[in-house]
């Protein structure tokens, strides 16, 4: 049976120390239609889904908490029990497929079946209808999630159903398992610390950078100054979207000299901002830090399904009021923690925390979440999706937009996906404490039209940028 890293394990930790969190990220597509019937899109998806293991498995606890939660098959799986079908009000507009997502992702996924769904959004304007992927994050992060585009809405022909699958195992089984993984953690330790004495001098350089990522990342655990983006949650959510040009994101980080994902990060940085100022509140340069997900996949594992990333905790720069010296602030400042080895120190942590005695590390990631409560406003994450264009049942896929939850007094959320020739942004929001999250999504596209007239060489250079200021 596999077991839960140390990671994917957190995720289901916040879940339970929050009873306001629903921790599954989702992507919604959008398509042309008409919608095919529902019973057309299930006999379509079965075999799809039959062919990802972790969608036939649920998670089963070992006993005292010996070992890390292991997947196992479900009795009787039924794939056709997870796909549900929702009409959006009338006009079927942005608005109201908004407020279907919202309403869905409210929901959290019921621990005793496998933690997945798939809801078919009918009824949008233009003759078009979504579908909307919903996981639980101890599944798979956002580089995970596009095998799974690959999967449900790639051109290759659904595979053949799996037969064979293994029962689910008893409580006796669970419990003379947990007490082998237990027995064998010493042995596992000597082991790895073998490896590492074979090449000192590697271990060495591992040992310096994590030293100095922790260095850097114990300075992200000062308290910030009081902010209204952060505060008390409930289960509802809210959520936004909106969309532009992968290429002109592309021209405005290339005339700049910064990544793509610096702009997408300054963009943000300029809706929290104008949030703050439309509330009354002046943006200190102390007042935002956000959790940054790095991907430590390699090359070999971007399909695999579980959660491979690190972190970074930059200070947004919303007191910067012009976007370009707004956009290379954050450059800078992101120079600076990826400099500081942040990724390598939060990689080495959850590294050595699986090769520990489980009981403590479940302890330890249950109190986790109340220190980061403290240290943290918002998170925001970007993640490089499909390039090619996607079907279903032959209908074209026109957009891909991205949801990431929120928790832990967290109350805005904002996740970045490309697809195909497009950039999608998704702005989740706690209902009662962000009304205006549409603030957000137009200080974003604001912020990008200023950015891309400013670009130097161009007409709107940036010398031309400040006359028309």
């Amino acid at each position: 049976m596999d077991r839960l890293n140390p990671l994917d394990a957190l995720f289901l930790a916040i879940e339970d120390e929050d009873p306001s969190a629903s921790l599954a990220i989702a992507s919604i597509a959008v398509l042309e239609g008409p919608a095919p019937p529902q019973d057309e899109i299930v006999r379509d998806l079965t075999p799809r889904v039959w062919s990802l293991s972790r969608y036939r498995q649920r998670l089963r606890r070992y006993p005292l908490d010996l070992a890390a939660p292991a997947w196992v098959e479900e009795n009787g799986f039924d794939p056709a029990t997870h796909f549900h079908r929702i009409a959006a009000p009338s006009p079927g507009d942005d608005t109201a497929l908004r407020g279907v997502v919202g309403l869905i992702m409210s929901e959290r996924l019921p621990r005793d079946r496998p933690l997945w769904e798939c809801w078919v959004v009918e009824g949008l304007a233009g003759a078009r209808w979504a579908v909307l992927s919903k996981v639980h994050h101890c599944l798979t992060d956002g580089i995970g999630g596009n095998a799974l585009h690959e999967a449900l809405f790639g051109d290759e022909p659904a595979p053949q159903r799996v037969a064979g699958t293994a029962p689910e195992p008893g409580g006796q089984r669970l419990l003379a398992g947990g007490l082998r993984t237990a027995l064998s953690v010493p042995a596992e330790q000597i082991r790895v610390l073998a490896g590492a004495a074979r090449s000192p001098r590697r271990l060495a350089a591992q040992v310096t950078g994590a030293v100095r990522g922790l260095a850097s990342l114990a300075r992200a655990l000062v308290p910030l100054k009081a902010s209204s983006l952060r505060g008390k949650i409930h289960a509802d959510r809210r959520y936004a979207m909106t969309g532009t040009s992968l290429g002109e994101v592309a021209r405005i980080a290339g005339g700049f000299g910064v990544t793509v994902n610096d702009v997408v990060l300054a963009t943000i940085t300029a809706g929290l901002r104008q949030l703050l100022l439309d509330r009354g509140e002046e943006p200190s340069a102390a007042s935002v830090r956000s959790l940054v997900p790095v991907s430590v996949r390699s090359r070999s594992d971007q399909s695999t399904l579980d959660n491979r990333v690190s972190l970074m905790l930059p200070m947004l720069p919303v007191d910067v009021a012009d976007p370009v010296e707004r956009l290379r602030t954050v450059h800078e400042r992101l120079a600076v923690h990826k400099a500081s080895r942040e990724r390598e120190a939060g990689q080495a942590v959850l590294s050595f925390a699986g090769h520990e005695p489980y009981p403590p590390v479940s302890w330890a990631m249950h109190a986790a979440p109340w220190l980061f409560e403290r240290m943290l406003v918002t998170v925001t994450t970007n993640v490089p999706g499909p390039r090619k264009q996607l079907h279903l049942l032959g209908r074209p896929m026109v957009a891909l937009y991205p949801y990431v939850p929120i928790a832990l007094r967290l109350r805005i959320g904002v996740a970045v996906l490309s697809y195909h020739d497009r950039l999608a942004f998704g702005v989740t929001a706690d209902f009662d404490s962000v009304p205006d999250v549409d603030i957000v999504v137009r200080a974003i596209e604001e912020d990008l039209d200023q950015l891309g007239k400013a670009v130097p060489g161009k007409e709107g250079s940036r010398a031309a940028y400040r006359r028309r200021r």
